[in-house]
């Protein structure tokens, strides 16, 4: 599934705005990283998925701990967390959007990403009017463990406005956004750190980045920003943001099939997916050729069975058929009868109906008996075709006939 990521600019948004965006054909490599209007942005097609990632800048997080039995889906929920934050925060609750972390759970701590609600909901608004709703809202770095298991420092943006991203910092491992300068980094103690910590940094920004850290640092590209916070489970676009549930179904299932065909961890379970399909193949091919076989065994055996019974016939066509044919003129040249003929129609027949039923016509043909002028209850009718059926015949009504013939019912 393919991933427009787009960047939402910190300023209100309008029509000349420009999103900075990345698009990926797998959700894990870039094949595209530019800037364009809304209205000029790629058109994403039904099997793909467009994010919105919120600058670090526009984010504070607050942890709180959720109240035992407040439900996660509960209408309540907004109204706990204003509660909640109230006190920490400068702005009033109700023009602030609250997002819980994935995952949270009542009675445990939980981290709250915050930010402007109207700046949010405006920018969202923009891009569904220019046709590029947005499936989800991810934040540009997450609280939480990293990848090294220790803090990780990002330096962003350009020389003239350069600042720096801490993530897993603290004994919360929490998200910190500095200006990168001396000031910054001797507040968060980077310098009297014995193991320093892996620092990545945007290419405008890594010569003056190494020459404030006094280190090398490793090049981290906007792309590379975008697709690690699109790869997190975090959804900004909740309470009254959040998308229906028929749309939230839809991106996991399209997002769980990409990761699944493309995603490179999912690797080895396609090949063993691969070689299961094939080993599949093989074994019903195995099986079909073994089945032919048999059955190819099973009609020579007749053939040879007709041939040798009947040794004047030359050429099989329908062994059945024409060993039943034969059958019929060794019959006729002895002179005995088949459940074919009339004899023992008409003594099925008489066996069959009840003995005031009286038929005022016979007619045969061609192993087949009409009996006219029997008039017979429903109840009767069964008992008779049971009669019948009992010695090798069907009897069934025709309208104002009856019908007798050899069942050929297995």
């Amino acid at each position: 599934m393919s991933t427009l990521i787009l960047t939402l600019p910190l300023a209100r948004s309008g029509t000349a705005t420009e999103y900075r965006y990345t698009l990926s054909p797998d959700g894990h490599s870039a094949s595209r990283h530019a800037s364009a209007r809304a209205s000029l942005l790629p058109t994403m097609g039904r099997a793909s998925e467009i994010v919105a990632m919120v600058p670090a800048q526009a984010l504070s997080w607050q942890r709180v701990s959720l109240p035992p039995g407040i439900g996660l889906q509960s209408p309540r929920l907004r109204a706990v967390l204003d509660g909640l934050l109230e006190e920490r925060l400068l702005d009033d609750p109700a023009q602030l959007h609250f997002a819980l972390e994935p995952g949270a759970k009542p009675g445990a701590p939980a981290w709250v990403a915050i930010c402007d609600r109207a700046w949010l909901r405006s920018a969202l608004q923009d891009l569904e009017a220019a046709g590029r709703p947005v499936a989800r809202v991810v934040p540009e770095f997450t609280p939480g463990p990293t990848a090294s298991g220790q803090c990780e420092l990002y330096a962003m943006g350009t020389p003239e406005d350069a600042w720096l991203a801490l993530t897993g910092h603290g004994t919360a491992l929490g998200v910190a956004v500095l200006p990168l300068s001396s000031a910054a980094l001797a507040l968060v103690g980077t310098d009297t750190t014995q193991e320093p910590p892996p620092v990545q940094a945007a290419p405008a920004v890594a010569t003056l980045a190494e020459q404030m850290l006094g280190r090398p640092v490793q090049l981290y590209t906007d792309s590379d920003n975008a697709l690690r916070a699109a790869r997190t489970p975090w959804d900004l676009a909740q309470f009254d943001l959040a998308n229906s549930g028929r749309t939230r179904a839809l991106r996991k299932a399209g997002g769980l099939a990409s990761a699944l065909l493309r995603a490179p961890q999912w690797r080895a379970a396609r090949w063993g997916a691969a070689l299961l399909a094939v080993a599949h193949l093989a074994g019903l091919n195995a099986w079909a050729w073994q089945e032919q076989k048999s059955l190819a065994t099973k009609q020579a055996g007749v053939r040879n069975a007709l041939t040798q019974t009947f040794p004047q016939v030359k050429v099989v066509v329908d062994a059945p058929v024409q060993m039943e044919r034969e059958l019929a003129l060794l019959r006729q040249a002895a002179g005995s009868t088949s459940a074919r003929d009339l004899e023992p129609l008409l003594s099925a027949a008489a066996l069959a109906l009840p003995p005031a039923q009286q038929p005022t016509a016979i007619d045969y043909s061609a192993g087949e008996l009409r009996l006219r002028g029997t008039t017979l209850a429903p109840q009767e009718l069964t008992d008779a075709a049971n009669t019948a059926r009992a010695s090798g015949y069907s009897l069934r009504a025709d309208g104002d006939n009856l019908l007798v013939r050899p069942d050929t019912t297995p």
